[in-house]
């Protein structure tokens, strides 16, 4: 495995959308591998291809515990429903480091994906999987978390990220 330099904004490529996977290969499996040491690594709970410069709808996550550890390693993954009912979560984002926000999103998904040996699957997910899992299909199609905060909120996060960036 290898850890992989994660992108951070305002690159462009995180505002592209991934392209499906056509085939579920042993380097599809490698750079799921990878995905997964470079988000542990940074530390985070869930990274998109697209924050490593993939253009592949490929993501890894890991709501768990330090001692009971949960990672998803899911491609092509689309949420196939969700609640009416929404919750107000505290989000950041490894493509926007240190800088956090509140997001509202739906509160329960349901969410259709291919695992690693290649077969469809389907999960429910409340809580902190929902959100995590949402906010990587986001990056997947070119959203930022900060794209769901008002124009003001927003702002304020991309001019201090901008003034960063420029040192």
């Amino acid at each position: 495995m290898a850890l992989l330099p994660i992108i951070h904004v305002p690159d462009d490529v995180l505002r592209k959308t991934a392209q499906p996977v056509q085939e579920v290969t042993a380097a599809t499996r490698q750079l799921l591998d990878d995905m997964a040491e470079t988000m542990y690594d940074a530390p985070g709970i869930g990274l998109a291809a697209n924050q490593i410069g993939a253009l592949e709808r490929l993501i890894v996550m890991d709501c768990g515990s330090d001692e009971a550890p949960e990672l998803w390693q899911m491609i092509n993954p689309e949420i196939i429903w969700e609640s009416e009912e929404t919750t107000k979560l505290e989000e950041g984002c490894l493509s926007i480091p240190g800088h956090n926000a509140e997001v509202v999103r739906p509160s329960v998904v349901r969410a259709r994906y291919i695992d690693i040996d290649g077969k469809t699957q389907e999960m429910e997910a409340d809580g902190l999987l929902s959100a995590c899992i949402q906010h990587e299909i986001d990056h997947l199609n070119g959203v930022l978390f900060i794209d769901h905060l008002s124009r003001l909120k927003k702002g304020m996060i991309w001019k201090r990220v901008l003034k960063s960036a420029r040192g």
